[in-house]
């Protein structure tokens, strides 16, 4: 039982990095029906501003992951302005082809950029060890990705419920052009959103390189897809079915791995996508809405 608990721990860190982007994913599809592919990358720019930050310049991780979440939000906005705003009225196949070019070019440009080899977080002593209940240790890190990760929603859920950007976005989500006719500006709620996601993100990569002690180009791909999985099995478009997907996602994988199949473990997190697809493709906390025509 001790063993399975830990897998449990290990999990809810790591289900929370997937839900940090899964919130981004489920927040950009919520307004604009958009599957930001490239979001990925965001998290794996956010660790890689943070780690040159800290190393190149000797900001200390507190001011470093700020200064990464503003670059990405910045950055969250330009993608949208250049990718996806002339895409706004195309069909939606031409716009997911584009996200999927812009995650390919990130990657890559980063990879020709630093090169593809790993580099590694520094460490940091007040992050080592954990707290120990019998034979189960909560290490700190997990308990910082944690707590991080629900600051995040809580604050996430603040913004768009109780704000005039967050009344915004829900307008804008409900029906475009009457936001549109009420005086809502469309297209700066749309920035503000990506901006909002990015920073999520770029939270996510620094807690992953804290977690792994490692960055690379193409970190952001295999773990922005299986946040997309976690963002449809709790119900793309609803913020905290985002939240339990990522926890149950990383859970689910830990298990997979802690108990000898670890080989298997990305072919178990990709299974539920298809099961949740043919089942409940709504989500769990989705409902089974039907569109008129």
């Amino acid at each position: 039982m001790s063993y399975f608990i830990q897998q449990i721990v290990y999990g809810l860190s790591a289900g929370s990095i997937y839900a940090l982007i899964a919130l981004g994913y489920t927040m950009v599809y919520g307004i604009v029906k958009l599957i930001n592919f490239a979001h990925g990358e965001v998290l794996m720019m956010g660790a890689y501003f943070t780690i040159f930050g800290i190393i190149s310049f000797n900001i200390p991780i507190i001011l470093a992951l700020p200064i990464s979440m503003v670059l990405c939000a910045l950055l969250g906005m330009f993608i949208d302005r250049v990718a996806y705003k002339p895409l706004r009225n195309a069909p939606r196949i031409s716009a997911l082809i584009t996200a999927l070019g812009v995650s390919m070019f990130l990657s890559n440009f980063f990879k020709l950029l630093f090169g593809a080899e790993k580099r590694k977080m520094p460490d940091f002593p007040a992050l080592k060890g954990g707290y120990v209940f019998g034979d189960v240790t909560i290490p700190y890190k997990a308990i910082l990705t944690l707590v991080l990760t629900l600051v995040c929603l809580i604050t996430l859920q603040i913004i768009v419920r109780k704000t005039k950007v967050g009344r915004a976005m829900r307008a804008v989500s409900e029906d475009k052009q009457a936001a549109q006719l009420m005086g809502v500006n469309v297209d700066l709620t749309i920035s503000i959103t990506f901006a909002i996601g990015s920073a999520l993100a770029a939270v996510g990569g620094v807690l992953y390189a804290i977690n792994y002690s490692q960055i690379f180009p193409t970190m952001g791909t295999l773990t922005g897809l299986k946040a997309f999985v976690a963002a449809v099995l709790g119900g793309i478009g609803i913020l905290p079915g985002a939240m339990f997907g990522g926890f149950l996602i990383g859970i689910v994988e830990n298990l997979t791995k802690g108990y000898g199949a670890g080989g298997w473990s990305n072919a178990v997190v990709f299974g539920i996508l298809i099961i949740v697809l043919l089942v409940k493709p709504e989500g769990i906390f989705g409902k089974n809405t039907r569109e008129k025509v």
